[in-house]
């Protein structure tokens, strides 16, 4: 019976233990309550405000950001459709660049040929003929000076005048 009497014993001062716990529990969340209530207030006092205010500014500010992402978004559909278009007219001009750059090397290829003929023409048309014309000419240049010059030297010689004969004439 001693142990019942041991074992009861402990169990109420257990019990007792733990209804200590539970009342200092109490206590303290009563008292973290009333701080929580007390910083809730200041906050409510403090910082509702400011949300609130947030609050204003972001539904006035609301309509207007949607209206410039519209808006952005519709400049940028026309800018990409500007670019598209000058991309076109940019490969356009380029093209058409080539091309002209194209034709104007076969015109002036074309006009080079031509140039080129021309000359080979009028080098057998023209100058080889007076080039023949030419000797020709200085051949009886040649033939009557030397017929004049020994008719003119015998008339010296008939005369007494006795000049040397030039050195190059008597190879001629």
């Amino acid at each position: 019976m001693e142990n019942l009497t041991v074992f009861i014993a402990l169990t109420a001062f257990a019990i007792l233990l733990q209804a200590g716990i539970l009342v200092a529990m109490y206590v303290t969340v009563r008292k973290s309550s009333q701080r929580m209530e007390a910083l809730a207030a200041e906050v409510r006092t403090k910082v509702l405000p400011s949300i609130e205010q947030a609050q204003s500014i972001v539904a006035d500010v609301r309509p207007k950001l949607e209206v410039i992402a519209e808006n952005v978004q519709q400049t940028t559909t026309q800018l990409r459709a500007q670019i598209e278009r000058i991309d076109a007219a940019v490969s356009d001009a380029v093209d058409r660049g080539r091309l002209q750059v194209i034709r104007a090397d076969e015109l002036l290829s074309r006009t080079f040929d031509r140039v080129e003929q021309t000359s080979e023409m009028v080098q057998k048309t023209v100058v080889s003929p007076v080039r023949q014309l030419s000797g020709l000419m200085q051949g009886i240049t040649v033939g009557l000076e030397f017929l004049f010059s020994r008719r003119a030297r015998a008339n010296g010689r008939a005369r007494g005048d006795r000049r040397p004969v030039p050195q190059d004439e008597m190879f001629i």
